[in-house]
């Protein structure tokens, strides 16, 4: 693959078209738009499933978000097999186990805590053949390419949320909860049989015992918290980490309480379901919009604006608007979190050569992480100033994000010099200004 950015192509605006042509890509894409309905199901299920057993909302509750947390420590303690360990076996692999876990909830009545327990097992390997997946797409897809795969993605995954979640109600009230767990273990199968039929066998990015790079040598606990230590200790890499990950955990944040501030405002049982479904609108059109018209300097140069723009417009649940002008400002929000796309490029290029796949899962995890954790701790502050308080305290958040983004994020990435070979792989400031070898 030839570096990311080439003075002659650095401008240069790719095609969704061009994107797909890639056999790569194309797989990636659809087995992962596959995987995240039959995520939204297995979760949606997996919590009706265990209110129905316990009748309690709490553990309800715990079942939907047992998934997200352990992530992070995943990343953190088995990150480096993503580089470490062949894609093709990696990918297939996490599609298999996320299958037999929900084969095994399906089947097997097992205690509660077993349950719960099984999905927070399967959840920390997750971000290894996420990071693996992700490592595969960069190194497929070239200069604008690349930044338009991650475009598809995020308008893939949106979609395939929303359907997976429309398909689980559907699945439970027509098969039962149980059955609806199988129907998700079918479509992971899917997944896991057409990467290893269609995926080429690559081999890993380093091996186990190479001692130099983010991941060095010695067990892979070790070299995944040695491998998480360099990338956040990298200054770029730990601002690109945080830029990606706080303007979500806010706005998400204030998503989770949209439920309870229509409720206080006594709107009408229809108006829930289109102010939910307002902010991903807003997020897939935004995305289209901002990823097939505008070149990618100018998406960088619009980073900032469009991290405003995701805060700004919740700072007017202030005034407690009614659904229309409410659904306004979410739609408005949503379209902001196309930013993501104008940092895909400088992240890229931040990356030490062998811990994509580590830091790729950690992005993953750490975002997975923190927007669960979020709309707790909104929910904790709107019950001191009420649900609109609270959304608008978000959107100043991500607001206060978007200035501190401005203090040191360049209006374009910098172009690309040679990668030093005699550098530091600690020392991630100096990946900044140079691609990744391929």
């Amino acid at each position: 693959m030839t570096p990311t950015a080439e003075p002659a192509q650095g401008n240069r605006r790719a095609t969704y078209r061009e994107v797909l042509a890639e056999p790569r890509f194309r797989l990636l894409f659809w087995t992962r738009a596959v995987a995240i309905t039959a995520d939204a199901l297995r979760i949606t299920t997996f919590s009706v499933l265990v209110f129905a057993a316990t009748g309690s909302a709490l553990l309800s509750a715990v079942a939907f978000g047992i998934g997200f947390i352990p992530q992070l420590f995943g990343s953190l303690l088995l990150g480096s097999l993503a580089d470490r360990l062949p894609p093709r076996a990696l990918i297939t692999g996490g599609y298999a186990l996320t299958c037999a876990a929900a084969l095994l909830l399906a089947l097997v009545r097992m205690p509660i805590a077993a349950s719960l327990g099984v999905v927070a097992l399967v959840s920390l390997a997750t971000p290894v053949f996420h990071g693996a997946s992700s490592r595969l797409v960069a190194q497929s897809l070239e200069g604008d390419a690349y930044v338009l795969g991650r475009s598809l993605n995020n308008v893939a995954g949106a979609g395939a949320q929303l359907f997976g979640l429309a398909l689980g109600g559907a699945a439970v009230a027509a098969l039962g909860p149980r059955r609806a767990l199988a129907v998700s273990a079918v479509l992971y199968l899917g997944c896991a049989v057409a990467v290893r039929v269609r995926l080429p066998r690559l081999r890993a990015e380093r091996s186990g015992g190479t001692s130099g790079g983010a991941g060095g040598g010695g067990g892979a606990v070790r070299a995944s918290l040695r491998g998480a230590g360099v990338l956040l200790r990298g200054r770029t890499v730990r601002r690109l980490l945080l830029a990606q990950w706080l303007p979500p955990t806010f706005v998400t944040g204030a998503e989770g309480l949209i439920v309870a501030y229509a409720g206080e405002r006594h709107f009408t049982p229809g108006s829930y379901a289109v102010l939910m479904g307002c902010l991903p609108v807003g997020m897939l059109v935004g995305d289209l919009l901002v990823g097939r018209l505008l070149r990618p300097r100018a998406r960088e140069r619009l980073t900032v604006p469009l991290v405003a723009l995701a805060g700004l417009p919740l700072i007017g649940f202030v005034a407690e608007p009614g659904v229309a002008v409410s659904s306004c400002l979410l739609m408005l929000s949503g379209l902001g979190y196309a930013y993501n796309l104008g940092l895909q490029r400088p992240f890229l290029d931040a990356l030490p050569q062998d811990g994509q796949g580590q830091a790729f899962g950690l992005l993953g995890s750490g975002s997975m992480t923190l927007q669960g954790v979020g709309p707790v701790c909104l929910g904790s502050v709107a019950a001191g100033i009420g649900t609109g308080g609270a959304i608008a305290l978000a959107g100043g958040a991500v607001a206060l994000t978007a200035g501190w983004i401005l203090t040191w994020h360049p209006p374009t990435s910098p172009a690309p010099v040679p990668n030093d070979p005699t550098g530091s792989a600690n020392d991630a400031e100096q990946h900044a200004c140079a691609p990744p070898a391929r």
